[in-house]
């Protein structure tokens, strides 16, 4: 749902080089959007020479414009009337930004900074450990499209590969890649996920008491067994959903514990059969448009019965009989 105000993300992806960045934007706003610019362009490891956008008022706008005048940006917009418009940001935003943040809804001061320490470890893991494919060449045939591509590289690597590059900035980000560990990023950016999960379902699931992030140690003796579990990503797993209690009062509140017995003395009948039972004492009382809810009533109690005629006892978790449950066909 997009009513109301949440955070968001911008993106920023070099073309050449793949290289990313991420920062959360607490509201759509130019002003702010052009203050988060000014900060993102200070971690970029090259001047920023171009902007090119989505056509989006809070890019198109005088804001915008006047900051990339002032700055010598040149501002460009992407390509109009095409649904994908921004093709390498809309990647970027499937490989990094869903994958690694979901698809929950964030809203608050709380959850941006959440948010932008969960950037900050991602970045480093993006464009340092995490190679990916660049497109070389496509040919048509027909219907048939040929594609070919670079050998996988990560941002890093076509950073440095490229002649355009710099002494100074090959130095430093030689330097910086010496600090950083894969595992100790992976790590920060599970926790940073956690943290998003707890604040987006808390309204959903009650209050709860934050986990406690696991130290490294632990982290790492977790990764030889992790692939047993599964996907791991906190922000992977769906929302909790409110449990859908019953909406309507109960119709057989008043005779369930007679139902009850009719059943219990005489298993083998048919919920049509104790229904018409009921109706015949109760004249008037039960429609037939209630057989459904006797179906679901007696189904449940047959499989209590079945479990213990198995396994010697009731089943550890009974629902209770005025929940909706699948009707007997």
């Amino acid at each position: 749902m997009t009513k109301g105000s949440f955070v968001q993300t911008l993106v920023l992806t070099d073309i050449a080089t793949g290289w990313t960045e991420c920062a959360p934007l607490l509201v759509r706003e130019q002003r702010l959007l052009t203050e988060v610019l000014s900060e993102m362009r200070k971690l970029l490891p090259f001047a920023l020479l171009g902007l090119d956008t989505d056509n989006d008022s809070v890019f198109m706008n005088e804001t915008v414009r006047d900051y990339c005048l002032a700055a010598g940006v040149e501002f460009t917009r992407c390509r109009p009337y095409r649904k994908n418009d921004q093709a390498w940001v809309e990647q970027k935003n499937g490989s990094v930004v869903r994958r690694t943040v979901g698809y929950r809804r964030f809203e608050g001061l709380e959850a941006a900074t959440v948010l932008a320490r969960l950037y900050a470890a991602l970045r480093l893991f993006v464009n340092f450990f995490q190679p990916s494919f660049k497109l070389a060449a496509k040919a048509r045939d027909g219907a048939k499209v040929t594609k070919h591509y670079h050998p996988p590289a990560t941002p890093y690597q076509r950073l440095l590969a490229d002649e355009r590059t710099s002494e100074e900035v090959r130095l430093r980000l030689e330097a910086l890649r010496g600090t950083l560990d894969p595992v100790r990023l992976l790590q920060q950016i599970r926790a940073a996920q956690q943290e998003l999960v707890n604040l987006a379902d808390a309204p959903v699931i009650g209050d709860v008491t934050p986990l406690t992030a696991p130290t490294l140690e632990q982290f790492l003796s977790g990764l030889r067994t992790a692939w047993q579990d599964g996907e791991v990503r906190p922000t992977s797993a769906p929302k909790p959903q409110a449990k859908r209690l019953r909406r309507r009062p109960d119709p057989f509140v008043t005779v369930t514990t007679r139902l009850r017995e009719w059943f219990e003395a005489e298993p083998w009948r048919t919920s049509r059969e104790l229904f018409e039972r009921l109706q015949t004492e109760y004249p008037g009382v039960y429609p037939d448009g209630q057989l459904r809810t006797c179906q679901r009533r007696l189904k449940e109690w047959r499989r209590e019965a079945a479990l213990r005629l198995v396994f010697g006892a009731a089943p550890a978790a009974n629902v209770n009989s005025s929940n909706a449950c699948p009707a007997v066909p």
